[in-house]
């Protein structure tokens, strides 16, 4: 599979689910009132943040990795470039700072739960499977970050 296309479709399977689907179950993504209303522009800017930052990712593991997002299709060069340089799971980074966004601009505190929740739960995948993961398949280039 062209791992464009696969990081297309994988978009539509992940992201997606993370900023759209589960927003709009625990919220209906109508605006409420647990938070202050002058926080909106700040959830703005860490949507569209939070989205180029996932945008970016997911270009350069096309391009650069010669692969897709799923496990099915992994990457076959480690991506060190870009975002990437700054953290090695950007894609969670950015889909967490964008679920914080949407707490923001949609005036609700669930969705700041469910970010920290999140991101807790991505921590643990990282440390304990992916990390260990990433060491067998590129070894020392694989720095801890």
């Amino acid at each position: 599979m062209d791992p464009r296309l696969g990081s297309a479709l994988f978009v539509l399977v992940g992201p997606a689910v993370e900023l759209v689907i589960g927003p709009w179950a625990l919220t209906g993504l109508r605006v409420g009132d647990d938070l202050p209303a002058a926080l909106q522009p700040l959830g703005v800017v860490l949507i569209v943040a939070g989205v180029a930052m996932l945008v970016d990712a997911y270009i350069r593991f096309a391009r650069e990795g010669v692969g897709t997002p799923s496990p099915l299709a992994p990457p076959r060069r480690l991506v060190v470039s870009g975002v990437y340089r700054f953290t090695r799971h950007p894609m969670y980074v950015a889909t967490t700072i964008a679920l914080v966004g949407e707490a923001l601009l949609l005036r609700q505190a669930i969705l700041l739960v469910a970010a920290a929740a999140y991101g807790l739960t991505l921590a643990a995948l990282v440390h304990w499977w992916e990390e260990p993961q990433l060491r067998r398949r590129f070894g020392e280039t694989v720095k801890t970050r």
